[in-house]
């Protein structure tokens, strides 16, 4: 039998290996298949969610107020195209105070209710690394609405046409997945800009879930705050209606961008509930911290009502 494949635990896989003939009934061997290969590293990050965890929402809006949500949260990106030009002279706490507003304006205009529970002693400003779990492309506008940063985003998505404009307003740094290589120059650049007191939001599991519960959290870009010794934020986002939580939000499956805003501006009384937790020191082990996060906003998510 071939040896296991090295697993890092800040991912989830799903791997395929060789496995030794199995007897059947008759005595004779069972020749077992490998999955073809599909050129993914091992370390590759891979949702447990899928179209299965989308259940039929029943409590929905009619169509006409849908379209008026995709129609005010239209009029709110256009007027971001047409005023972020100006932002330039601005200073950085106004530029700041520019995306937070428009972020929080784009959730409202798509029905839903945003609730923050900052468990700060101190609330206000923050520069370093937050990290959050990811349920949805939505999460990017909620975390910016209450701590405005530069995103860590996959390449994938941020080079789809329809979300180059939210690209550009939160400044993208761009990451490929399949690229082993690559990643140490991304936690590199993460870090140079942390060093610089500023503020940078990645999502550590790497990928999206249904937000029925936290992933593990990969440590890769958790070296970017030991190496700049900046504080990190954990961040948790859960999606809730009146039933409890929601996976309408989510971004999984066999969904397309389009899909999951419908199902969101479909959806009656949605809401975004953001959990912000004291900052953590970076310390010196990137998997302890990694941990130590995950298990902070896995905790909130398991709670949230």
């Amino acid at each position: 039998m071939l040896a296991p494949i090295p697993v890092d635990r800040g991912t989830e896989l799903r791997l395929v290996r060789f496995a030794e003939p199995a007897p059947t009934a008759s005595g004779m061997a069972r020749k077992v298949h490998a999955a073809p290969y599909t050129g993914l590293h091992p370390w590759f990050p891979l949702s447990p969610c899928g179209d299965g965890c989308l259940a039929e929402h029943r409590d929905t809006v009619s169509a006409a107020r849908a379209a008026g949500r995709v129609a005010r949260a239209a009029a709110v990106v256009a007027a971001a195209v047409w005023t972020w030009p100006l932002l330039v002279v601005f200073p950085r706490s106004g530029r700041r105070r520019f995306v937070s507003g428009l972020s929080r304006q784009l959730l409202v205009a798509l029905g839903l209710t945003v609730v923050v529970d900052d468990r700060r002693a101190v609330p206000g400003r923050f520069d370093g690394l937050v990290v959050a779990n990811h349920i949805s492309y939505l999460d990017i506008a909620a975390i910016a609405g209450v701590c405005p940063a530069r995103f860590v985003a996959k390449a994938e998505i941020a080079d789809i046409p329809g979300a180059a404009v939210p690209a550009v307003i939160f400044r993208t740094i761009k990451v490929q997945r399949n690229s082993l290589r690559q990643l140490p120059t991304t936690v590199g650049v993460v870090a140079a800009r942390l060093a610089r007191d500023r503020s940078v939001a990645v999502f550590p599991e790497g990928t999206t879930r249904c937000g029925m519960s936290a992933g593990t959290f990969a440590p890769a870009f958790f070296q970017a705050a030991i190496d700049a010794d900046a504080p990190v934020l954990p961040v948790g986002l859960t999606f809730t209606t009146a039933a409890g939580t929601c996976a309408a939000a989510a971004f999984i499956g066999d969904d397309a961008p389009w899909d999951t805003l419908l199902r969101v501006v479909r959806t009656r009384g949605l809401t975004v509930r953001i959990t912000v937790h004291e900052s953590q020191a970076p310390g010196t082990d990137r998997r302890e911290l990694a941990l130590r996060c995950e298990r902070l906003i896995g905790t909130a998510v398991h709670r949230s009502p």
